[in-house]
C-alpha cells in the first residue's frame, strides 16, 4: 500500500462538511482519494506508535477507509461532534482487530461489552493506556496540522526566507551558522523566524477552525 507522505493536502482546507458531504457519493473517486492521501499517513503513523507492525498498521488504514465508506452513505453532518475524535474511535477499533488477531482470544477488547452483557474478565479491565493512546493520536494530528500550515506557507514567503528559518527553527542550527551558511546577516534570520512564526500560528488557527 502506498502511504502518502504525512502531510495534510488540500481536502483538509475545505470544511469537514463539504468534504465529508462529497465523501456521501460513494462514485465520487477523486474526493475518495483525497480522503486517503489526507487521512493514510495520520492513521498509518498512529497504528505504527501504538506498536503494530508495517503490514499490521496497512491492514489499519485499508480497513478504517472501509469503515468510513460503510458509514458514509447515511452520514449526517453534526457540528458539536468532533470529526477527530470519531476517526481515533474507528482507528482504534481497527488497531483492535489487528491486535485480537495477534493475541487470539486474549486480547482487550476496547469500547462497550457485546449484546447480552457478556464480557470475559479482560473485557471489564479499564485501559490505562487509554489516555497515552490519545496523547499519541493529538500528537500525531497535530504534526499533520503543522505540515498542512507550513504547506500553505512555503508558497507565500521566499525561498531562501523559509530555508533560514527551516535551519533556524526546525533543524536548530544557531543564528550565527545559518546567516554563515546562506550570506545573510544574523538580523535576517531573526527576521524570517519573527515573520513565519507569525504566518505559522495564523494559519495553524486558521486549519484547526476547518478540521477539528
Amino acid at each position: 500500500m502506498n502511504i502518502p507522505n504525512l502531510r495534510l493536502h488540500d481536502a483538509f482546507l475545505p470544511t469537514r462538511r463539504t468534504l465529508l458531504q462529497r465523501l456521501k457519493n460513494m462514485d465520487d473517486s477523486d474526493s475518495w482519494r483525497e480522503f486517503f492521501d489526507t487521512y493514510a499517513a495520520l492513521i498509518y503513523r498512529y497504528a505504527l506508535r501504538y506498536g503494530l507492525t508495517q503490514a499490521e498498521a496497512e491492514d489499519v488504514v485499508q480497513e478504517t477507509v472501509i469503515e468510513v465508506s460503510r458509514k458514509m452513505p447515511g452520514f449526517t453532518y453534526d457540528p458539536q461532534r468532533s470529526f477527530k475524535g470519531w476517526l481515533l474511535h474507528t482507528t482504534r477499533w481497527r488497531i483492535h482487530d489487528q491486535l485480537r488477531k495477534r493475541r487470539g482470544a486474549a486480547a482487550v477488547r476496547l469500547g462497550p461489552p457485546p449484546e447480552g452483557g457478556r464480557t470475559d474478565l479482560m473485557d471489564r479491565i479499564p485501559d490505562p493506556a487509554g489516555d497515552y493512546h490519545e496523547q499519541m493520536w493529538e500528537e500525531e494530528w497535530q504534526t499533520n496540522l503543522l505540515a498542512a500550515a507550513m504547506d500553505k506557507i512555503k508558497a507565500r514567503v521566499k525561498p531562501r526566507q523559509y530555508q533560514v528559518f527551516d535551519l533556524h527553527v526546525f533543524k536548530g542550527w544557531p543564528v550565527e551558522k545559518v546567516a554563515e551558511t546562506l550570506n545573510v546577516t544574523k538580523s535576517q534570520v531573526y527576521l524570517a523566524k519573527l515573520r513565519i512564526s507569525r504566518l505559522l500560528k495564523e494559519q495553524v488557527e486558521r486549519l484547526k477552525d476547518k478540521v477539528g
